[in-house]
């Protein structure tokens, strides 16, 4: 492979990967080597069912797990290690703080170095650009060290007047320039992201002034010639357009979640009504899936001014609210508000409404910059360190041709999108409302935004009928199934009320499949489901228990409670129960019923789909204990901490959790490993506490060995740790399962629980056949996943030849392919594919390919 081949694909396997497997087990003969195994990529197909590579949601079908791996050769790993030698990367953080920059940060300077480049930070955003002088220091590996957890910017932010001015930008060149520094990486809003493309677009002439003023030499300027810039957006309002998610959002989601939580307890006890004003001056991403995670009655957004008899409508829901049975109104109103005539409304006017037409005793609280605040979120520190090594990969592919380009995540893929593209139709939104044409505005927020706000439109304006058509009515029945997770709740509620809805008669199912064999059904109204989308576990009860044993009692209840369609909320057990009730429909017709899979499970392990609700959840529960445990850490000399994590076999939340946490190795059943793997990781931490960071942390999946056990490998590292670090364990256990559901998983499970009853209505009306339900073709049956970029439904009977039924996981796991960054941020010599390189796509391309999620 020539030297310019591998410069272009170097890396996107990290990002960008296509095909990776779960490796075979060794054979007792084969050679050990702690790198990943990795296949060349097949070709695309644009065939969902087919798709042989990871799509732009992380989805990878079809893959044969093949016995010749494509492993890189020692002269390809060299080349890696070269890349960036001779090169010099810049990373500043400007504008608002959001959390999550820390990580990108972290990000940038640990793969810059790993691929040869120096790094340097720039304090004080561009502030310290035009400074110079001590604002523009190298970083080094250690520091930064212990970044991940700390929220805001640890290298700081500023607002700067003066590179506004070209005096100021002709200042930052300057800068640049002796420092050797030609690729520049902006973690920032859109007004960040626009300077630096004015910057890039001034280079060349601002080298020549400099040049002309005898401030740069002819020599210097020649290997300063042109600017590579790439932007990582960092703003907790997700305000930017080409990005499904910016740094920032999901943890101050988090942040406005945990006070709903805590106020709507006050607000049970005395009756009250709050108002809650969150930040979005100009988009409402914010308040609106605040309202759709807590469940809220009203939401003001920017994008989307109320009719205008707005009032009566607002109080006549709040009284029906009351009138069900409700002990508090929740109205949620973003900073931007606005009415049709653009005339502000403000949380205190909402206020003295309530109070004045029906007289409910109403408080304000506006959060104010607490939402910036407190530790990232494991989904934003997962973020940031992804979008940091993408933004690392395409400053060093730079050429003097290629245009400025932001990293954005699309589905569950980070790709690039030409930067001034994704700022021009962030400022039409801006034009858009201010001539008032708000469908247009809400059309550019993105299709995920509409999807959003139908959604909860559906859910808090939308009243069931009072009376129903003759005929019309249909019984669906509600369940969960297997171990518990966050979310689960939330599912239901959004399904039950959905439901109701559109019509139907909805009943829920207690204890899984075991309470439909002995009858424990009810039927469920509008308030039963009340006030649950922020409870964790099972309200309705869930088991693992399977229905093939209990078929006659089954088919005799569907019978008796007309039974015509089955949501089941559950794991794997739902999965593997649904494919049982698809056998049975052989000997009972009964069973011949359409159902739908809602893949939740904190173990992420259920095919056809990429994420289960509950375990995001989990995953921040497993980030905080980390956080902890590294911060007891701190304050002793030379220590190791070895955590158990649950999933099974499926060593989703150790990888995940490593890479949020900064774990030193993360062992999974996935990817083998052997007593020299384990010596090589100690060895590794051997070397790590002769820096100045003197603390380890290593994750263990907890069947990913049946004789590497947590205690094994803690004796193990106790013993060979000896004089040198002491080592500790810790088994988290059930508390993974439990606490209340993430902002992720509470507004995953309503958008899953609406579309699964949107495709049950369609079904079950698509079965009717003389008179009654018959559904006995492989579309009846579904899992409801997230696949390419958009939910979609796969027959449970296909979904077969792609499980590994004796461990209870999918073939291929999208996930694995994100393992090398884990090693890379840990210092580790690892081989990486280098077979896939990423293309700069265009945002009208991507945006109409959003996820409808």
């Amino acid at each position: 492979m020539r030297k310019e081949e591998f410069h272009l694909k170097f890396f996107m396997c990290v990002i960008q990967s296509r095909g990776v497997v779960r490796p075979p087990q060794r054979t007792a003969g084969e050679a050990s080597t702690s790198s990943m195994l990795i296949q060349k990529p097949p070709p695309e197909t644009d065939n969902l069912k087919s798709l042989p590579a990871m799509d732009d949601s992380g989805t990878m079908e079809g893959i044969p797990i093949l016995k010749n791996e494509w492993i890189m050769t020692h002269e390809e790993h060299h080349a890696a290690k070269t890349l960036g030698i001779g090169k010099a990367i810049a990373v500043l953080t400007s504008g608002g703080d959001a959390q999550g920059m820390n990580a990108a940060v972290r990000a940038v300077v640990r793969v810059g170095i790993f691929t040869g480049a120096r790094v340097f930070f720039v304090h004080e955003g561009y502030q310290g650009l035009v400074d110079g002088g001590d604002q523009i220091r190298e970083a080094t590996w250690e520091s930064v060290s212990m970044m991940l957890q700390l929220g805001g910017t640890v290298i700081g932010s500023a607002r700067c007047k003066d590179f506004r001015d070209r005096e100021g930008r002709l200042r930052a060149a300057h800068n640049l320039v002796k420092h050797g520094i030609t690729n520049l990486c902006v973690i920032g809003g859109d007004g960040s992201l626009t300077g630096a493309d004015t910057f890039r677009s001034e280079w060349s002439d601002l080298l020549n002034d400099l040049q002309k003023a005898g401030k740069i030499t002819a020599e210097e300027a020649t290997k300063s010639s042109y600017l590579n810039i790439v932007g990582l957006v960092g703003s907790i309002d997700n305000d930017f357009c080409g990005t499904d998610m910016t740094i920032g959002t999901d943890s101050a989601l988090h942040r406005i979640i945990e006070i709903v939580d805590a106020i709507t307890t006050t607000a049970q006890s005395h009756q009250r009504t709050f108002v809650l004003e969150v930040m979005g001056r100009h988009c409402g991403y914010l308040a609106l899936v605040t309202s759709l995670s807590c469940g809220a009655d009203w939401v003001f957004i920017p994008e989307c001014p109320p009719d205008d008899d707005w009032e009566e409508h607002l109080c006549r829901r709040l009284s029906e609210t009351r009138t069900r049975g409700s002990r508090l109104n929740i109205i949620i109103v973003a900073e931007g508000a606005i009415d049709k005539n653009g005339k502000p409304i403000t949380s205190e006017d909402i206020k003295n409404l309530v109070v004045k037409r029906l007289g409910y005793d109403t408080r304000v609280t506006v959060l104010g910059h607490v939402q910036r605040g407190g530790t990232p979120s494991a989904f934003d520190r997962i973020l940031g360190s992804r979008m940091g090594v993408e933004a690392v990969m395409a400053l060093l592919e730079g050429t003097p041709d290629t245009p400025a380009c932001v990293v954005s995540l699309s589905g569950n893929q980070a790709v690039r999108l030409p930067l001034m593209e994704c700022v021009q139709v962030t400022k039409d939104v801006t034009t858009a409302m201010n001539d008032r044409k708000f469908d247009e505005a809400m059309k550019l927020r993105g299709r995920s935004f509409m999807n959003n706000w139908e959604v909860y439109k559906l859910l808090a304006h939308v009243r069931p009928p009072v009376s129903k058509a003759p005929g019309s009515t249909h019984t669906v029945a509600v369940m969960n199934v297997g171990a518990p997770a966050a979310g689960m709740n939330a599912a239901v509620r959004s399904t039950v009320r959905i439901g109701l809805i559109q019509g139907n008669r909805v009943l829920v199912v207690h204890d899984g499949f075991e309470g439909l064999a002995r009858g424990q059904i009810e039927e469920a109204g509008w308030s039963y489901v009340g006030g649950w989308t922020g409870q964790g576990g099972s309200k309705l009860g869930t088991k693992r228990t399977l229905p093939k044993k209990s078929f006659e009692q089954i088919s005799a209840n569907i019978t008796k409670f007309n039974i015509q369609g089955l949501v089941i909320i559950g794991g794997f057990e739902a999965y593997t129960g649904g494919l049982e009730l698809m056998e049975g429909r052989k000997q009972f017709d009964e069973l011949c019923i359409p159902f739908v899979v809602i893949p939740a499970t904190v173990s992420n392990n259920v095919p056809g789909s990429d994420f289960s609700v509950g375990a995001d959840t989990a995953l921040n529960t497993i980030c905080t204990t980390c956080d902890r445990i590294k911060q007891s850490a701190a304050g002793t000399k030379r220590r190791v901490f070895i955590i158990e994590t649950m999933g099974g076999y499926c060593g989703y939340l150790a990888t995940m959790a490593g890479l949020a946490a900064g774990a030193d190795a993360a062992y999974i059943f996935e990817e083998p490993f052997t007593i020299r793997d384990l010596q090589a990781n100690v060895e590794h931490l051997v070397q790590k506490m002769k820096t100045t960071v003197k603390r380890g942390l290593v994750l263990r999946n907890e069947k990913c060995n049946e004789n590497y056990t947590t205690d094994f490998i803690f004796n193990l590292y106790s013993e060979e740790g000896k004089g040198i670090f002491d080592s500790r364990k810790n088994v988290l256990g059930h508390m993974q399962q439990g606490g209340s559901p993430t902002p992720f998983d509470r507004n995953f499970a309503t958008k899953m629980g609406a579309k699964a009853m949107n495709w049950m209505s369609g079904k079950i009306k698509e079965s009717y056949r003389n008179g009654r339900i018959f559904a006995n073709t492989p579309d009846s049956g579904c899992v409801l996943g997230m696949r390419k970029r958009a939910l979609v439904f796969q027959p449970v009977t296909e979904l077969k030849d792609q499980t590994d039924f004796e461990h209870r996981i999918p073939k291929e796991q999208w996930w694995l392919k994100l393992r090398p960054i884990l090693k890379i941020l840990a210092k580790y010599e690892i081989d990486l594919d280098t077979s896939e390189h990423a293309h700069l796509e265009h945002i009208t391309r991507k945006r109409s390919g959003e996820t409808s999620i």
